[in-house]
Parts: C-alpha cells; structure tokens; sequence
C-alpha cells in the first residue's frame, strides 16, 4: 500500500475513532434549544417537552431558547451557523419549509445547513374567530367576508409561515378580500384576536384549545382532511365546502449540517424512546399533537417534498415576499 494511501486510511481511522468516542460521551454539556417563536406557542410547547425528557434521559440540561422573528427564520439562522456538535439544535417546523420559497434571500438553505434529527408530533390547523363574530360556521364567514370587502383582518404567526399560507389559499378558494396581519408568532397573534384587534386566525389546535374551551374562540373548521380528535365536533374546510384542503403542521428538532452522524442518531433514538413513552403521550394527546418520532431521512425526505410541494402552491397563490 503507497505511503500517501496508508496515511489516508490512518487519519479516516482517527477520525471516525474520535467521532465514535464524542457521541459516546454526547452530552457532557448543557444542550440549547433554539424555538424560533415567542414563548407560549405550539413550537415552544414542543420543544419543552422534548428538552424535558432529554435532560431525565441524559441528566444534562436542555435549555430552551426563544428567538422570534421573520417568519422562524431568525431562530433557523442561528442554528444553521453553529458550531455543529450537538450542543445547538432547532425545534424546526413546517413553517420552514414554507419559507424555503416565501423568502427571496434567506441567509440559509432549510435542505442544506440544517440537518434533521425527527419529526416530534404533527398538529391539525384551525380557524377560530372571535366570539362577537356574528357567524357560527365557515359558509357564514365568507358570506359575511364578501359582504365586508376588505374590512376582515386574518392574523398570522409570520409572513411565509403555514399560517400565512393556509389564510392565502382561503382567500383564494373562497374569494374573500381579507387583509393578512403577521405576528412574531402565535401567543401574541392570540392576544390580539382575543382583544378584537384582529377577526380571525388559523393556528395548530394545541395554541388555541384552551381559549376555545373557554369560550374566548369560536372554532369553525380544522384545514386538515380529518377531524382533530380534541375538537371532535368541527368540521374539516373540505366538509365546509372547500374540497381538498388538507394542511398540518409538523414539528421537529433539526441540527446544524455537518453534525456527526453518530450524534444525530443518538438524538434521533432518544427521541423516538420518549415520544413512545406513555407518560409523554399524555402529554401531547390532550394538546391535539399527535406523536411521530421517526428516523432523520424520513424527516429530509418530508422536509425535500414540502419545499417543492408548498413551493408550488405559493406561487399559484402569488406568495412570495416582496
């Protein structure tokens, strides 16, 4: 074997050796989870979860980091240029992947500089209203939108988010004039709602069930293709009228690309133990969030066929930032 070979060959060895021995070791440090949301929405739920059975599991702290801003983006971003060991990961979201397109310059590639982990839970979309809407179901909303051009006002937890996208793709099917008001993400956007600044929002269940229990919310549909078993008794958009209209959000961790392998599969593993464990899924059941687990290619391919899918359907909706 020539010299230069042999060389080759030793440092391969040293390195995988020493990319074997880090994820044995992986986590000797506290880890940080970045949310790019404000405090108190699904996303942060979420990933206080997640960060709470890591750290029983692993005995290292899990700290939760909110960083809010441009559609999620501002919170990827971070991620995306960390020091890619472990130590700095992202509870990225479907949202993401919409922003992948929606975005004209983003300062990272969603496919390219982040690296999955797994999908955490997937979570159904609802439409909720104010309660001193006069309307009780969505074939009234739009009656009462056309007859209000332009007066009805939609909040968001971001431009280019999946909100965002599911109110555009409304407005479209139901050829309402209803004015997009973003947010930096869910909880403010719900206190506007609550506080009539706003008419109306889609938002994943596990944001707005409380208020909707409480009577603050009017639900009047799920944008998924089947009912949310948390609110059994609203309708589907398609069952509404608008046929076809299935969109959800997932909700999974994510790392800077170039993390070792090794370390991603123990995060993958781990997650997927917990997300298993009962007493989690007690948890996240009662909040609408439905458990998935799964391995990281699973996650890359939803993540490469909901950029080119969402891609699609943004530019028939004419999204994309300006």
């Amino acid at each position: 074997m020539p010299d230069i070979l042999r060389a080759c060959v030793a440092a391969a060895a040293l390195f995988l050796a020493g990319a074997t021995a880090s994820a044995q070791s992986y986590p000797d440090k506290p880890i940080r989870l970045i949310v790019p949301f404000p405090a108190g929405g699904t996303t942060d739920i979420l990933a206080r979860t997640v960060g709470q059975h890591l750290t029983l599991a692993w005995g290292q702290p899990v700290v939760i980091e909110n960083r809010p801003g441009a559609g999620a983006t501002i919170g990827a971003d971070a991620v995306a240029k960390a020091r890619p060991d472990g130590y700095t990961l992202l509870m990225g979201a479907v949202h993401h992947t919409i922003a992948a397109t929606y975005y004209k310059h983003l300062p990272y590639d969603v496919q390219k500089d982040l690296t999955p982990v797994s999908v955490v839970a997937i979570v159904p979309n609802v439409l909720v209203v104010r309660p001193d809407l006069p309307v009780s179901n969505v074939q009234e909303l739009i009656a009462y939108a056309k007859a209000n051009p332009g007066k009805l006002t939609y909040a968001s937890n971001g431009a280019g988010t999946a909100h965002n996208l599911i109110g555009e793709q409304f407005k479209s099917m139901t050829g309402t004039d209803i004015m997009h008001i973003p947010y930096k993400g869910s909880a403010p956007a719900l206190t506007d709602l609550m506080g009539g600044r706003v008419t109306m929002m889609f938002d994943t269940v596990s944001s707005c069930l409380p208020y909707i229990k409480a009577g603050k919310l009017k639900a009047l549909a799920v944008a998924t293709s089947t009912r949310s078993s948390v609110l059994p008794e609203v309708p589907t958009l398609s069952e509404a009228g608008l046929k076809g209209f299935d969109i959800a959000s997932w909700f999974g961790v994510m790392a800077p690309a170039g993390t070792p392998p090794a370390i991603v599969e123990k995060l993958s593993a781990q997650i997927d133990k917990d997300l298993a464990d009962p007493e989690v899924r007690k948890q996240l059941l009662p909040l609408g969030a439905e458990p998935v687990g799964g391995t990281p290619q699973a996650m890359k391919t939803r993540i490469d066929t909901e950029v080119r899918a969402y891609g699609d359907l943004m530019k028939r909706a004419g999204m994309q930032e300006q």
